[in-house]
């Protein structure tokens, strides 16, 4: 293979991001061409690096970039079937979103930046996957986390931008902090940073503090994969522009850590406290996140809970030792998200609200809005993970995985012994996948139901405020004659998502297909998890529809309340659901409030104490240079007295002495 196409494949995102930047507002007709066509021809690239590498194989190439006195820095390529197959999902979404974006930001004057950052965060993804250095990759996470910021911060006018876009930056970087130190240790106890004498290294028993190394690396999975309790940043940065939403979501950061520990399975394994800690933190994830999904009113508040529930899907195979389900699960989780974004930017954009109670009292949105409402229709089911859509595979592939861990029989895939998974670690990830399983059945219909069949409710009263009508303000929304339809630009990306939603599944059953490109072994779901699985996944859609109806009878005798069956499902734990069960009021509680209380008394210290000192210091210097300028008169008279009192008081002390 020619290495200048895998070279290209994230330097021309990058390069399209600087002549973004460079360009700027003087040639914004630029803009757009530069936003898109590098993204998609890097995502051609990609698909034509795929091809040529071909299955069952990999490619190595690696130069130095610096020495270092220790394991050295390499510029390092590693492709496989992981990362290319990654990357072919990261090419569509990125590409698709970037054409929705010309619609939807169509009149933001910071289209340009917005843009450019896009592509940007795009080049570094494709760097995280593409690389075969740790410190490389480590350089490309935190650009991920840096645009991140810039994105999810793009309506700065607003405080729940600001706010958010912060959050997401120190909350990731809270995670990152361990997340430097396991790297360190994996390139202290390999000799190298490169990925290939990594894996030897674990591969041959060579490593010395593996289970350190790789609860230190759990450490950023945990705040870039937004698993518990680092998650609390996701869901907040909702307030972003939708299509960041998609991107962020679907095809880049918050897959890196999923990806990152794939990638290197054999560490985990070696390892069975760390595949303990990640069964659990994954299963925390799961529960917890689909209980406040089914609690929310926002849209994509509701799409983000579930997002970081799916993510907790994949790390729960990871624990359960099977990296080819949970990378299946991420590139089908990929797309069917996109498509689930996508639409809700384009609901949003109808209704002028993010709302969906609000979204329930117009009876005409599906109908002003068929694209979306048919997309979106097709991207919850396969959230839900019923046959025969994309949901439905990856899912089982997770269940099976769990059950055969639980079982003493992981399958690891030749990564590494299947003792090597505690069976405790497959027992925590298929008890808890079962109820997230019925959980995300349940907040998918309830979110269907409510936003596109909500029963007459009566309208607000004239002249009430948004916030009573349950309409959020949010600055992305246009404008604009809510009876225009979309631009083509924002509804046909979503038939393009529809496609792989419903058919990407199907590779898995072909062990010479998908499997191929991964460890080989079969993704095929078995008969016991199928039934299990898709059970509980109908058993949460009738649940919901049951609460649903009797919370319409319940409408009808209050006269005016949107029938929301997640209140009547959830009962008293519904408030605590809503505001993620307080643990950003906890972190409040322990680290925000006492680190402000800190930063008040070094405030006061140095301003009244510090500062005391300085200004005396200053105002003794003063006082001394008064007392020389008054001595300084310029009289011959006055200097000669002092000269004489002076003589006679040394020969008083001279006599006196002697």
């Amino acid at each position: 293979m020619n290495l200048a196409l895998p070279l290209l494949v994230p330097a021309l995102p990058a390069l399209g991001a600087a002549a973004g930047l460079a360009t700027g507002k003087k040639y914004a007709g630029l803009a757009r061409p530069l936003a898109v066509l590098p993204v998609a021809a890097s995502a051609v690239l990609a698909v034509v690096v795929a091809l040529q590498l071909g299955t069952g194989r990999s490619l190595d190439a690696a130069t130095r970039l610096t020495p270092t006195g220790g394991p050295d820095v390499s510029l390092a390529l590693h492709l496989d079937g992981f990362s290319v197959l990654i990357s072919l999902l990261v090419g569509l979404v990125a590409t698709l979103v970037q054409i929705y974006s010309t619609a939807y930001l169509k009149d933001d004057p910071r289209y340009p930046s917005y843009a450019a950052l896009v592509s940007l965060f795009t080049a570094a993804m494709f760097l995280v996957l593409y690389s075969g250095d740790l410190i490389v990759l480590l350089v490309a996470w935190e650009i991920m986390g840096i645009c991140s910021y810039f994105l999810i911060g793009h309506h700065w006018e607003t405080e729940d931008a600001r706010s958010a876009s912060l959050k997401a930056f120190l909350v990731t970087k809270l995670g990152d902090v361990p997340f430097v130190f396991g790297i360190f240790v994996l390139g202290a106890d390999a000799g190298s940073f490169r990925i290939t004498d990594v894996l030897a290294a674990a591969t041959e028993g060579r490593l010395g503090h593996p289970t350190l190394a790789a609860l230190l690396l759990l450490g950023g999975v945990a705040g870039k994969s937004a698993q518990f309790p680092l998650h609390t940043w996701l869901p907040d940065a909702m307030a972003g522009p939708t299509p960041v939403s998609a991107l962020i979501h679907a095809a880049t950061m918050v897959a890196a850590g999923i990806y990152l520990v794939a990638r290197l399975m054999p560490v985990f394994l070696l390892s069975a406290a760390a595949l303990v800690v990640l069964a659990a933190m994954a299963a925390v994830t799961m529960v917890g996140s689909a209980l406040c999904a089914l609690a929310q009113d926002d849209l994509k508040r509701v799409l983000a809970y579930s997002t970081v529930g799916q993510l907790g899907y994949m790390a729960g195979a990871l624990a359960s030792g099977d990296r080819d389900s949970a990378v299946f699960y991420l590139v089908g989780h990929g797309v069917f998200k996109a498509l689930l974004f996508l639409t809700a930017g384009v609901v949003i954009h109808a209704a002028h609200t993010n709302s969906i109670s609000a979204m329930s009292r117009m009876p005409d949105l599906r109908k002003r809005v068929p694209d979306a409402y048919w997309a979106m229709g097709i991207g919850l089911v396969a959230l839900m993970g019923l046959p025969p859509f994309t949901g439905f595979f990856s899912k089982e592939s997770v269940f099976t995985a769990a059950e055969h861990a639980a079982h003493g029989e992981a399958l690891t895939r030749g990564v590494g012994p299947a003792s090597a998974v505690p069976e405790a670690a497959g027992w925590i990830v298929l008890v808890a996948a079962g109820l997230t399983a019925l959980l995300t059945a349940a907040y998918s219909t309830r979110l269907w139901l409510v936003a596109f069949h909500g029963r007459a409710a009566a309208a607000p009263a004239a002249g009430a405020p948004a916030a009573e009508a349950g309409a959020p303000y949010s600055p992305e929304i246009d404008e604009a004659d809510p009876a225009t339809a979309e631009p083509a630009a924002m509804r046909w990306p979503l038939w393009v998502l529809a496609v792989p939603t419903m058919a990407f599944g199907l590779l898995g059953l072909r062990d010479g297909w998908l499997p191929s490109l991964l460890d080989g072994g079969s993704l095929r779901p078995t008969p016991a998890t199928s039934v299990t699985g898709t059970g509980l996944a109908l058993a949460g859609v009738l649940i919901a529809y049951a609460a649903w109806r009797a919370a319409g009878a319940r409408q009808a005798a209050t006269a005016g309340a949107v029938p929301d069956p997640g209140r009547l499902l959830l009962g008293p734990v519904h408030r605590f659901a809503q505001y993620g069960f307080g643990v950003d009021r906890l972190y409040s509680t322990l680290f925000v409030r006492p680190t402000a209380a800190a930063a008040r008394l070094v405030n006061f210290l140095d301003r009244e104490v510090v500062e005391t000192y300085v200004r005396g210091a200053g105002n003794g210097t003063n006082a001394l240079g008064w007392l020389v300028r008054r001595a300084q008169t310029g009289n011959a008279q006055s200097y000669l007295s002092a000269l004489l009192a002076g003589a006679v008081l040394l020969a008083v002390l001279v006599a006196v002495g002697t």
